[in-house]
């Protein structure tokens, strides 16, 4: 079937309020085509005022990361209510980052995807390798326990739904990229995994992204392939100009 291109920047911890304020001015700018959607993830700082910035565009605003909790006593985390009142429709769930320096555990991750479910917040779960795990060939067997974990208990269907992001860790930041031939091996290999775990149906409509140095020399060869339903942007979302080359990617 025919799923719908997702083009997510993720602004890590880059730009100050006013910063990102004039970034996503100039991102709604672009000629965006009516069929894809573009999504910005700035830092909590910039939420809001990102959110005023493109209030009325076509531009979906979400979150880096989101607790499993609606409020209590979580230090330096943020609750889903806190992300839905600023207008978050989504959040970046176990990125790789989130993974290797924050020691967050799969058991983690998979509160955070309930909690986010719970509330109507569509949780973006990444998944990828290390070098060490790919070049000793263990990548399937990991990214199977990353999106089993991740998922477990999570039902779909009935209008929940999740995006999966694969980023292999050796090509976040590295300027390294997977070929496009690694890329769709994956993809393919992560949704036939969700077909067993969920019907084949909705298998065929979740949002498989890649991310690992997407850039504009890249992106056209990445979305020609048939399961790679879009990108999970870092440092090229950081400049209008690449990322606008990426939202209007041609296959």
């Amino acid at each position: 079937m025919e799923r719908r291109p997702l083009l997510a920047g993720n602004w890590k911890m880059h730009t100050t309020v006013a910063e990102a304020e004039d970034l996503a001015r100039a991102i709604i700018q672009s000629q965006i085509p009516a069929d894809r959607d573009v999504l910005l993830a700035p830092p909590f700082t910039a939420l809001s005022a990102v959110g005023k910035v493109i209030s009325g565009s076509a531009v979906l605003l979400g979150a880096q990361n989101v607790c499993w909790e609606e409020k209590g006593a979580f230090t330096g985390d943020i609750s889903p209510t806190m992300l839905k009142d600023v207008g978050c429709s989504m959040a970046i769930i176990g990125h790789s980052e989130r993974r290797q320096i924050f020691g967050e555990s799969d058991a983690m991750i998979n509160k955070r995807v309930a909690g986010a479910m719970q509330h109507g917040l569509t949780p973006i779960l990444c998944i990828g390798e290390t070098l060490d795990e790919r070049e000793t060939d263990q990548t399937f067997r990991v990214l199977e326990e990353q999106v089993r974990n991740g998922l477990a208990g999570i039902v779909l269907g009935s209008g929940k739904k999740i995006i999966v992001a694969y980023e292999p860790v050796w090509a976040i930041g590295t300027g390294k990229t997977a070929s496009v031939g690694q890329a769709q091996e994956v993809h393919l290999f992560v949704r036939e995994l969700l077909a067993t775990m969920y019907e084949k149906n909705i298998a065929s409509e979740i949002r498989i992204l890649y991310g690992g140095s997407v850039n504009p020399d890249n992106v056209d060869d990445l979305m020609g392939q048939d399961d790679v339903d879009g990108a999970l942007v870092g440092g090229a979302a950081l400049k209008a100009d690449s990322f606008g080359r990426i939202i209007n990617f041609n296959k």
